[in-house]
C-alpha cells in the first residue's frame, strides 16, 4: 500500500471547530495547496467556522450539523455522495469527529500520533502523525501536511475578506490614529480577564492619542463584558461588540495596530491577518494555543498556577494540561498588560 504522500489528487480534511483552531488549520492546508496544487480539497467544517472560512480559495466546504444529532451524519454521508479521497486528515480527536469520519470513505485516514489520540480517536485511522514534543496546536496540523509530503511548514495565510466587509471595518478606523482593538470575552467567562483592566489598558492607550474600539459576537456573555468595560473606562472607547458578523470582525483585527485578547478565536484571527496580538493567558499553555506569531507578547500567569496545582516542576507536567478556577485570570496584573502594550510599539515602531 502507498503512503499518503504520494502525489494524493483528493484530500479531505475533518476540522469541525473552533474558530481559533480552524484559522490555525487554514495554515495547512494552504501549505499543501503549495505542495499539491492540483488536489482537490474537501473540507468538513462546522457551520459556524464555515461562515469565516466559506470562501477560502480552493476549497470545498461540507458543513457538518452538529447540533442535529442522527441526521447530521446522515447529512453528511449524503452531501459526499458516495465521493472516494485519496487521503483523510482527521485533524481532530473529539468522538463526534471520529463518528463523522465513518462518513468519509479514502484509503488512507491520517490521525494524531498515540499520546494525543483521545477518546479512541486511534481507532478511526490507519495512519499517525510523527510524535511532536511541545507542539503549538497550529505545528499538530501542520504533521498532517507533511504527512502527504509537504517539506515547507512555514505558516502563511491567505484568508478571504470580501471587498465590502474589509471596506466597512476600515471605515471605522480613523486615518491619523493608531487602533487598538480590544476583544475582551472568550467562549467561558473564566477565561477572561476582568473589566477594570481593560478599561484601565484603555484608557491607557487613549491617552498615548490611540483610539480604541471593543469588539466580539452577539452573545449576552460578550456584551454585558464590553457594557462593564465603558463603565469603567474614563476615555470612550467605541463599543462594537455584537455589531459585527465574522468577515467584518476579520475586517476590524485586519485594520487593528494591535489585538488584545484572551484565549479565544479573534486572536488567532488577527494573527492570520498579520496583526500583532497581546493574549491573555490563566487555563491553557500559551505555548500550545497562544496567537502563533505573538507568543512573545504573551502575558500569561499558566505556569504558575499549574506548577501549584500539579505539585511538580513544570517540565514534568503534561504539555497542554488545563489549569482550573474561576479566578485565575484576576492574577494578571495591569502593569504587566500595559508593559506588553509597551513593548509591542517599541518593537513594531508603532509610535
Amino acid at each position: 500500500m502507498k503512503y499518503p504522500s504520494d502525489s494524493p489528487k483528493s484530500i479531505c480534511i475533518l476540522r469541525l471547530s473552533a474558530i481559533g483552531d480552524v484559522c490555525n488549520c487554514v495554515a495547512a492546508v494552504q501549505a499543501m495547496q503549495r505542495k499539491w496544487p492540483e488536489a482537490t480539497i474537501t473540507w468538513i467544517i462546522g457551520k459556524v467556522e464555515a461562515m469565516l472560512l466559506k470562501d477560502l480559495p480552493g476549497v470545498e466546504f461540507v458543513i457538518f450539523d452538529k447540533s442535529a444529532g442522527r441526521q447530521g451524519y446522515k447529512d453528511l454521508k449524503a452531501a459526499l455522495n458516495g465521493q472516494k479521497f485519496d487521503v483523510l486528515l482527521q485533524m481532530q480527536v473529539a468522538l463526534r469527529a471520529s463518528l463523522a469520519s465513518l462518513c468519509i470513505k479514502a484509503k488512507f485516514k491520517v490521525g494524531f500520533d498515540k499520546v494525543r489520540a483521545k477518546e479512541g480517536h486511534w481507532l478511526f485511522v490507519n495512519r499517525r502523525i510523527a510524535k511532536q514534543h511541545q507542539a503549538h496546536v497550529l505545528d499538530g496540523f501542520m504533521a498532517f501536511a507533511e504527512v502527504i509530503g509537504v517539506t515547507d511548514t512555514t505558516p502563511t495565510w491567505n484568508m478571504p475578506l470580501p471587498r465590502e466587509d474589509d471596506e466597512w471595518a476600515k471605515a471605522r478606523f480613523k486615518n491619523d490614529k493608531r487602533t487598538l482593538v480590544i476583544s475582551p470575552a472568550a467562549s467561558k467567562a473564566e477565561r477572561n480577564w476582568h473589566a477594570e483592566g481593560y478599561a484601565a489598558i484603555a484608557d491607557h492607550a487613549a491617552k498615548k492619542g490611540w483610539d480604541v474600539i471593543l469588539c466580539g459576537g452577539p452573545t449576552e456573555l460578550e456584551k454585558s463584558l464590553g457594557e462593564e468595560i465603558i463603565s469603567h473606562c474614563k476615555s470612550t472607547p467605541k463599543n462594537m461588540i455584537g455589531e459585527t458578523s465574522l468577515k467584518q470582525l476579520l475586517g476590524m483585527v485586519k485594520h487593528a495596530d494591535i489585538v488584545l485578547a484572551p484565549d479565544t478565536g479573534p486572536a488567532h484571527m488577527a494573527v492570520a491577518m498579520g496583526t500583532h496580538v497581546i493574549g491573555l493567558y490563566a487555563h491553557s499553555n500559551p505555548g500550545r494555543t497562544g496567537p502563533y506569531f505573538s507568543r512573545e507578547y504573551v502575558v500569561s500567569v499558566y505556569d504558575h498556577h499549574i506548577v501549584s496545582q500539579q505539585q511538580r516542576p513544570l517540565n514534568l507536567v503534561k504539555w497542554g494540561k488545563r489549569a482550573k478556577g474561576e479566578k485565575l485570570m484576576n492574577d494578571i496584573t495591569v502593569k504587566a498588560v500595559r508593559d506588553k502594550f509597551e513593548t509591542i510599539i517599541l518593537d513594531k515602531c508603532l509610535n
